[in-house]
């Protein structure tokens, strides 16, 4: 294997996974994924709130739109101004996301960081997104998430500002910033 090196996609693989990797494998899209469910929309708050790079932000969001996760929308026409909207593409990637976070916080988090709860009865979610009150999965945008004990209480930036809030998922989020 000396010499060879590692390809940049999986085109010799037969499998979903393989192939779901070559939209979102990249370590930054599903932080931007994330953010837009928490209600993220526009590039400067994914900008300050993820602290990634300009360049990558734009790739990622370019890819993520080309792709059908995300949707640009513009939100103002002077100066021009567009917004990243999840398309119900993109919102299905939600159960991915609570599973990872779910997995990341049993093995590498000491603290609880946000408890996601139905917003109809306030029952904290189960591990597949199901409400054990109600008896269903909940729909992401019946999802409310809310701060745990382990966020800083004080936070910099004005996103997880925001996110100390209870809030529910895809509720546009409003900063002061343009």
């Amino acid at each position: 294997m000396e010499g060879m090196a590692l390809g940049k996609d999986y085109a010799t693989q037969e499998c979903s996974i393989a192939r779901a990797l070559e939209i979102v494998g990249e370590r930054w899209t599903l932080l931007v994924v994330r953010d837009a469910l928490y209600g993220v929309r526009r590039y400067n708050d994914f900008l300050v709130h993820l602290g990634i790079p300009r360049a990558v932000l734009a790739a990622r969001l370019q890819t993520l739109t080309a792709e059908g996760i995300l949707e640009k929308r513009r939100y103002q026409e002077s100066p021009p101004r567009d917004e990243y909207v999840l398309t119900e593409r993109g919102i299905a990637l939600w159960p991915t996301l609570r599973a990872l976070g779910a997995w990341g916080r049993e093995h590498f988090t000491d603290g609880r960081l946000r408890y996601f709860r139905h917003a109809d009865c306030g029952t904290e979610l189960g591990p597949y997104g199901e409400c054990a009150r109600c008896g269903t999965i909940v729909p992401v945008a019946d999802v409310v998430m809310e701060p745990g004990p382990g966020l800083d209480p004080d936070p910099v930036d004005p996103i997880s500002r925001a996110l100390l809030k209870p809030r529910r998922l895809l509720e546009p989020m409003e900063t002061d910033q343009a």
